[in-house]
């Protein structure tokens, strides 16, 4: 038999067992096709440890010596594509164990001093997923930065602003458009906020109980850039809500992304032919040679109901689990790293899509004619002449439906027509019915006046950059 125990051919605890695993089962219980991407996390973990170690006078100095040693060689032999992953070996934490102790001997076997797998990999998957959050930040800022870009070339594009699909009221599409930043700066606040909870380190726990050996927890959370760390050791082994709140921000910014994706389907499409995406965000068809579809939006708008289905996986892994750590929560892993590169990639094509979008303004415009979008500005006309809003409200759906009979907008009526609905109406009545009139009349705080659209766009400039 090997010197090793983490060899081929046995286990941590193989003392124990009469009998090897069977095949089928290493298949099925091994994480190391999936783990293996937290191998950085892993390592930079098992050096903080390593080194408090020494510090507390745990190991030696010369122990502490091989094993950075042994680390650097292994972080060379896997950037570089030469470390063989051992299915046998079952995760990323044995793997690179086992060739540390094959590298370095005794001081190999001794990192594990005062420590679990179990606290180890709740602090594997909280520094990789603090990495990934602050990667995820930018492309949310990108996302932004690219909806107030296009708004503001076109704060006084017309377009018909709708309710139910149907066309309500005319709104100047930046606004639109930053309805939407308004969306992924909330997004923003929650992936920051999600963070906190994620910057908590459970290294020290060990198994469930904590440890006998005097560890120095802080300073390991210190050096790793923790915040702080998890105070109870069954809850930090066992924890894993930090990684359904990440999951649920996801889900909602994949909702997000989601709509706007529907948006852009429905736009470009000959029906409302309000933009046009780029050729390269767009497919042709096999069989008609006159498509254009917008597959990207399309596959984005699809990819928010894989993140969802993540969560919900989550959250019944979780909901049946008693204290503390359970093989279950091997299965965080997969559904988490796929929910961070979907998040990842989709944020970065829509951004680019975005950018790229070509807005037919006429067609907005005159499909912001179509369906009395400037209804209600008649209604607040009567309003101010003094006419009770529910009396106003009746008036005007006389008119509409005079003019729906005889196919014209309202503000094609004559005004002795209009006059019929309510002899306070007078000549100005065609500004108020007019689609920039309505606009402009809107020009209150968070309003599609283009004055404070303006304004909003220049709020959002000064906080993206």
């Amino acid at each position: 038999m090997s010197d090793n125990p983490l060899d081929n051919k046995s286990k941590a605890w193989s003392a124990l067992f009469s009998e090897p695993m069977s095949e089928l089962v290493q298949r099925y219980t091994a994480s190391v096709g999936f783990d293996q991407r937290l191998w950085r996390a892993d390592i930079d973990g098992s050096l903080a440890h390593a080194r408090m170690l020494a510090a507390q006078q745990i190991i030696g100095p010369n122990d502490l010596a091989d094993i950075e040693r042994g680390m650097a060689q292994i972080v060379s032999d896997i950037e570089s594509g030469a470390f063989e992953w051992k299915l046998e070996l079952e995760d990323v934490h044995l793997n690179i164990e086992a060739r540390l102790t094959q590298l370095v001997g005794d001081a190999g076997k001794r990192l594990h001093t005062g420590r679990s797998r179990n606290d180890q990999v709740a602090t594997d998957v909280r520094l990789w997923l603090r990495g990934e959050i602050d990667q995820l930040a930018p492309l949310l800022v990108g996302m932004q930065r690219a909806l107030v870009d296009v708004a503001a070339a076109h704060t006084e594009t017309v377009m018909p602003g709708f309710t139910h699909l149907q066309v309500a009221q005319p709104v100047s599409f930046a606004h639109h458009l930053l309805a939407y930043v308004e969306m992924f700066a909330r997004d923003g606040e929650r992936l920051a906020d999600a963070r906190k909870r994620v910057n908590r380190m459970p290294l020290g726990a060990a198994a469930l109980a904590g440890t006998s050996y005097p560890l120095d927890r802080e300073a390991v959370a210190h050096a790793l850039g923790f915040d702080g760390v998890c105070f109870n050791s069954l809850d930090a082994v066992s924890d894993r809500d930090f990684a359904l709140e990440f999951s649920a921000f996801a889900s909602i910014c994949m909702v997000h992304v989601s709509r706007l994706a529907e948006e852009l389907v429905l736009w470009m499409s000959q029906n409302f032919g309000f933009i046009d995406l780029a050729d390269r965000y767009c497919t042709g068809s096999s069989i008609m040679p006159q498509k254009r579809n917008p597959d990207v939006a399309e596959l984005a708008r699809g990819k928010s109901g894989r993140v969802v289905g993540h969560l919900m996986g989550l959250i019944t892994l979780m909901k049946g689990q008693p204290l503390t750590y359970n093989k279950d929560n091997q299965e965080d892993k997969e559904p988490l790293f796929d929910t961070v590169d979907t998040v990842r990639d989709t944020l970065r094509i829509m951004a680019e899509m975005v950018a790229g979008i070509q807005v037919k303004a006429d067609a907005m415009e005159r499909a912001a004619l179509k369906g009395y979008a400037t209804a209600t500005d008649l209604a607040d006309y009567l309003v101010k002449k003094g006419l009770p809003f529910r009396d106003a409200h009746e008036a005007v759906a006389h008119a509409v439906k005079v003019a729906i009979q005889q196919g014209v907008d309202l503000s094609q009526l004559p005004l002795s027509t209009l006059q019929g609905f309510h002899a306070s109406i007078g000549p100005d009545v065609f500004e108020v019915l007019s689609l920039r009139g309505s606009l402009n009349a809107r020009n209150v705080l968070g309003g599609t006046a283009p004055a404070q659209v303006r304004a909003q766009i220049a709020r959002h400039r000064a906080r993206l950059a």
